[in-house]
């Protein structure tokens, strides 16, 4: 099965918003607010899901600071979460939760080279298997760590408020909803998600995302 476009450098990211500009007049806008997208590309692996888990439910400034503690303890490898104590992932800004997580994602011994070849619909499933990662961090991670170029994490608060403020609508669409809207940008659907972000910024003058 076809994974799609992937989504390797800026220029794949502005022929998306491109094609967006052309089909939405509201995203034309948008973009016309924001200037070019970032690209947002990371590496796979257990660290971007680690990264993840850790970036649940706490600020984006809060998220970074337990990371680069993750970083400078090295704590960022499957084998190094699973010797190291309680205390010590403690030390480090974990949660009780998020350490039983980051276990849990260690023992799973998922194979991440696989993944790049997968479905979209596999890579979801597979990642949610796992306790501590929900659809909203399987949809990133196939986003930025894979370059989906057709996923969308349509539960991510940010990503409805801002398509509440630029398609004037009366609330914050659901998930559901977000969803349904956002198949009118298939097939970048991950392009119209950082025009989403990058107009969340703009108009709210603070980051959606780490």
């Amino acid at each position: 099965m076809s994974v799609g476009r992937i989504i390797e450098t800026p220029d794949c990211v502005a022929e998306g918003a491109e094609w967006l500009a052309g089909k939405c007049p509201r995203m034309a806008w948008a973009m016309e607010q924001t200037g070019p997208l970032p690209l947002r590309r990371r590496p796979d692996g257990f660290a971007q899901l680690l990264s993840a888990i850790i970036s649940q439910q706490v600020s984006v400034a809060s998220a970074s600071a337990i990371w680069k503690r993750m970083q400078d303890a090295k704590l960022t490898g499957p084998r190094k979460i699973m010797w190291a104590t309680d205390d010590d992932l403690r030390a480090a800004g974990l949660s009780r939760q998020k350490i039983r997580y980051a276990r849990a994602l260690a023992d799973a011994r998922i194979d991440y080279k696989a993944l790049r070849d997968a479905p979209n619909s596999d890579i979801i499933a597979t990642l949610t298997e796992i306790p501590g990662i929900g659809v909203w961090t399987a949809e990133i991670y196939a986003m930025f760590s894979l370059g989906r170029a057709d996923v969308i994490a349509p539960g991510d608060l940010a990503l409805q408020e801002a398509a509440r403020i630029l398609y004037d609508l009366p609330k914050r669409p659901t998930d559901k909803e977000l969803r349904q809207m956002a198949e009118a940008w298939s097939p970048w659907r991950s392009v119209a998600a950082r025009v989403l972000w990058a107009y969340y910024r703009v108009a709210k003058e603070r980051e959606g995302i780490r």
